[in-house]
């Protein structure tokens, strides 16, 4: 309603009633030109109805919602049903055009805002939770592997005699094919076992550097937030190298925004060397669905060619899931949820202690990673033994963990790795991973511990012996830990 819809409503309402609606779209109106002007992350979470009423303002500057509009063309944004309308909130046209995927859309000016919006909010975003430097980002509705892709492409049309990419190993498939895939040769390095932990080979890195011209390498790609234990990569000295050799580094930060770490280790090393793009996945770090990650650097012209890269229009959803989520929680609540993550971490790395030393086994000693933990598994000759704790796990209910045997090869597009899983060809023993991320309650972690003890009791029969008595009476040995006491606000503990 504007200003002559609110007089007119005088003839069938007092005027005092007017005034206090009056007065009420005014709020909400102040919240959206606040938005608009600042483009900042909100403190305090917005309501659901402020939000409904944004997204409806915003979907009717689309050409497909105008009243009188009547479309010629081949993509003119029918939706045939109405159920699929009310879920995408009436947006059917999409991103971009076919040169850039952050251009504007002349049918879909609203669209187009709420895409620029949501690409300010996830810069702020970044700089709030570590990373104050970052120059531009936008949200690509691609997941991690194919955004890595994206950036390795536009590379490619930087440096077209380029061949390589320096890869230091972390076993995940989509990280690994993301190389192949651009059509590059990846040079594998693999991390150094240093006790229980897998740490960045920077030396070999360097090495590499070196003897090779650095037209032909189209960039460094190291990783932040990965499975234990492989430890976060030592970005700031391969960024130092990047600078030193004239290298471009990719970071793949995939869940690393819950992370004060990853994030520091990230804003440090584009102070002292060389970072080009790094990649966060908006699933990961923000409860969404899966489709979209922020790709962000620390020069707005090189972030900007890699949107350029992405060839015609891009779905919305990823884009408006991550605008209505960020607007929701506001910074003032995800920092709250970053900041449990931490102490349940610490609580879920105190409870697999305990059911490791039951077992005779151990939790892996990874001080550099963050987010993800592992206890050790006995040896064992048939890896199905391991494959089998993990699959009456699932069986249970627990999702998320990993269990690697040491003893797997893999060939991914003509390459083989020994140990798949481990990150290292010769890691020395099986194990078990689980992680504490964002959005994990103390419940979770709770049922997690009590199934995971119940599943080693039935499986270990057929691998080790019991190293203690079974707990009686109710007690677990862990239930203790996950007391409010423990859930205390700990600002100042940095994991």
């Amino acid at each position: 309603m504007d200003e002559t819809s609110f007089k007119l409503l005088a003839k069938y309402l007092p005027s005092t009633y007017v005034q206090q609606a009056k007065d009420a779209r005014n709020t909400t109106n102040f919240l959206f030109n606040q938005l608009l002007e600042k483009g900042k992350w909100p403190e305090e979470g917005w309501s659901e109805r402020n939000i409904e009423i944004l997204l409806d303002e915003l979907a009717s500057l689309d050409s497909n919602n105008f009243l009188k509009n009547h479309g010629v063309g081949e993509r003119e944004a029918r939706i045939a049903s109405s159920l699929v309308a009310k879920r995408n909130f009436h947006l059917g046209h999409g991103l971009g055009r076919s040169g850039d995927l952050t251009e504007v859309q002349p049918k879909a000016a609203g669209s187009s805002v709420l895409y620029q919006l949501t690409n300010d909010l996830a810069r702020d975003v970044l700089r709030t939770m570590g990373v104050p430097d970052v120059k531009a980002c936008f949200v690509a509705p691609l997941a991690t592997g194919m955004s890595l892709t994206l950036i390795f492409l536009c590379l490619r049309q930087q440096q077209p005699k380029a061949r390589y990419i320096i890869w230091s190993r972390i076993d995940q498939k989509s990280c690994f094919k993301s190389i192949t895939t651009a059509g590059f040769e990846p040079i594998i390095v693999e991390p150094i076992l240093n006790g229980d932990e897998l740490v960045t080979d920077t030396g070999k890195i360097e090495a590499i550097m070196k003897q090779m011209n650095p037209e032909l390498i189209a960039c460094v790609m190291t990783t932040t937030s990965c499975f234990a234990p492989r430890a976060c990569d030592d970005v700031e000295t391969v960024a130092v190298f990047c600078k030193i050799y004239r290298v471009a580094h990719v970071i793949n930060n995939a869940y690393g925004v819950q992370s004060t770490k990853c994030m520091h280790v990230i804003q440090q090393a584009s102070k002292k060397g060389r970072v080009d793009a790094f990649v966060q996945s908006t699933d990961k770090n923000f409860m969404v669905p899966v489709g979209g990650t922020i790709i962000a650097g620390f020069d707005k012209s090189f972030v900007n060619k890699i949107s350029q890269c992405y060839p015609g229009r891009a779905s919305s959803s990823p884009i408006v899931d991550l605008f209505i989520t960020l607007l929701s929680l506001g910074s003032k609540e995800y920092k709250t949820l970053a900041r449990e993550r931490k102490h349940l971490f610490q609580l879920l790395k105190e409870g697999l202690a305990i059911i490791a030393s039951r077992f005779g086994q151990r939790v892996l000693d990874t001080p550099g990673n963050s987010i993800s933990i592992g206890i050790s598994l006995p040896p064992v000759k048939d890896p199905k033994l391991l494959t089998q704790l993990g699959s009456q796990l699932f069986l249970r209910c627990v999702s998320g963990t990993r269990v690697v045997s040491n003893l797997e090869i893999k060939v991914i597009n003509g390459h083989e790795f020994r140990s798949w899983g481990a990150h290292h060809s010769n890691y020395p023993t099986g194990y078990l991973t689980a992680a504490a991320t964002i959005g994990m309650t103390a419940v979770d972690v709770e049922q997690f511990l009590k199934r995971l003890t119940k599943v080693m009791e039935s499986w270990s029969t057929k691998t080790i012996p019991m190293v203690l008595p079974s707990l009686t009476n109710g007690h677990d040995g862990f239930t203790h830990l996950l007391t409010s006491d423990h859930l205390v606000d700990q600002e100042s503990s940095v994991i």
